[in-house]
């Protein structure tokens, strides 16, 4: 029987995972490998109109509900506000000791230079902590795993200071259908927030084609795009960069772990 995976996705945000990693995380767990889910902020300021503190409980149930569909193990949610995220040392220290209670055998989050300072100092705090997971005297009352993680980044379209780099496509044709009801679930983000943010001051989600909405605004965009370069048969795809921190593969090796 094949080892059992770990992969743990830090994203900034509730439905960051998701959005970068949902349909690999839905082939993982399909196919017995365990997937957790963290997001270091708790959701509370991504709405025109609620409360910060009733949002943080409405998107912490949003997620919960994800996470059921998706399989996870866990979908761990940070008591830090949106928009106040920073790469400080007690941050730090809280990621070290969440990768190496859940042992993972890849780490993915953030490129450090998203658009959304949240995203970059996820990325950075992931990063930061990729030697330091192996440093037993840091954070000594959690410790160390048998093995360093492999530490990646999830797809984004900047071009600053360079490029994403497509090291691992992973198609996700046969698991669209969950990945947009694991985005359903979000209603505060992709049917609220979001569009307002993007100009539609009138939405009204009960007028809109939800599956449509969502496959114009982000699943074509997105997977649409990765596939499409990467050029392989698949419609859409999720994209991984293997970074120079943390344990060294060759890039089969990485895909592989990618991959059911």
């Amino acid at each position: 029987m094949a080892k059992q995976k770990r992969i743990i996705f830090f994203g900034a945000h509730p439905d960051d995972c998701e959005l970068r990693f949902g349909g690999t995380a839905l082939r993982l767990t399909q196919a017995g490998h365990v997937v957790k889910f963290v997001s270091c902020c708790n959701g509370d300021k991504g709405h025109q109109s609620m409360t910060s503190e009733g949002l943080a409980a409405r998107r912490y149930a949003e997620a919960q509900k994800s996470k059921e569909i998706a399989g996870l193990a866990e979908y761990q949610i940070l008591d830090i506000p949106d928009c106040e995220l920073v790469a400080s040392l007690e941050n730090r220290h809280r990621i070290i000791r969440i990768i190496r209670a859940f042992k993972p055998d890849v780490v993915i989050s953030h490129r450090t230079c998203d658009y959304h300072a949240d995203h970059r100092a996820a990325g950075q705090l992931v990063q930061d902590a990729a030697y330091l997971v192996k440093v037993p005297l840091c954070c000594p009352d959690t410790p160390i795993p048998d093995e360093n993680p492999v530490f990646a980044c999830c797809y984004d379209g900047f071009t600053d200071p360079r490029p994403f780099r497509a090291d691992a496509v992973i198609p996700i044709d046969d698991v669209l259908e969950k990945k947009l009801q694991m985005m359903d679930c979000h209603v505060s983000q992709f049917y609220e927030w979001l569009p307002w943010d993007k100009g539609y001051k009138d939405f009204d989600v009960n007028k809109i084609d939800k599956r449509k909405w969502l496959m114009d605004n982000w699943i074509v965009p997105r997977n649409g795009k990765i596939a499409k370069t990467a050029g392989i048969s698949a419609q859409y795809a999720e994209a991984f960069e293997l970074t120079p921190y943390g344990r060294q593969v060759s890039l089969e090796e990485f895909s592989a772990l990618l991959n059911p």
